[in-house]
């Protein structure tokens, strides 16, 4: 198998495990990925629907408490499938510590296929051994790529899902320059 040309990386952010309730998406969000860098056009992100009274985990981290709201009227990602989609079935996909998304797509629809899969955080942790932390956020300040993600998603914020897709494709960019990207590295 050739290492892909195009990938989408995808990224939810989650309610967390709470005892009683199954940990679930408030957001998406996503890039494609090409030869060249994040396609031009390709981003998109919606908040998803959470109801007001479903408890979030403490250790949630994201904006979600001022958006309760919001949420509770929000879409769900099932109401979304039509759209989301075509950037997720039959195309490579990434993520940064992928068992996340790989979870949230397999309880969203158990019976698509998804991938193959390439996780940055396994990548990141082989190519760039030693580093004190391997948070998506640590490796783009340590690797210096923190204004080219900036570039990328204007006004973003760690821990919105477009923002950390936008900043895991440009690790993902920035590990396929180094060569570390190869076929064996789809699951």
């Amino acid at each position: 198998m050739d290492v892909p040309r195009y990938v989408t990386v995808v990224d939810f952010e989650t309610t967390g495990s709470v005892p009683g309730f199954p940990n679930e998406p408030w957001q998406i969000g996503m890039v494609a990925l090409g030869p060249d860098g994040i396609v031009p056009g390709s981003a998109y992100s919606s908040l998803l629907r959470v109801a007001r009274d479903r408890p979030f985990s403490c250790s949630a981290p994201g904006r979600w408490a001022s958006l309760r709201g919001e949420l509770a009227g929000a879409p769900s990602l099932l109401d979304l499938w039509e759209e989301v989609s075509p950037r997720l079935s039959g195309v490579p996909l990434a993520a940064h510590n992928a068992a996340t998304e790989r979870t949230v797509l397999r309880s969203a629809a158990p019976m698509a296929r998804f991938g193959p899969w390439v996780d940055t955080l396994s990548l990141s942790r082989a190519a760039f051994p030693g580093l004190g932390s391997y948070s998506l956020s640590s490796l783009i300040d340590a690797l210096g790529l923190q204004a080219k993600v900036d570039a990328a998603a204007p006004g973003g914020a760690w821990h919105d899902a477009l923002y950390d897709a936008v900043a895991a494709a440009v690790l993902l960019d920035r590990l396929r320059s180094e060569r570390v990207l190869s076929a064996a590295s789809f699951f």
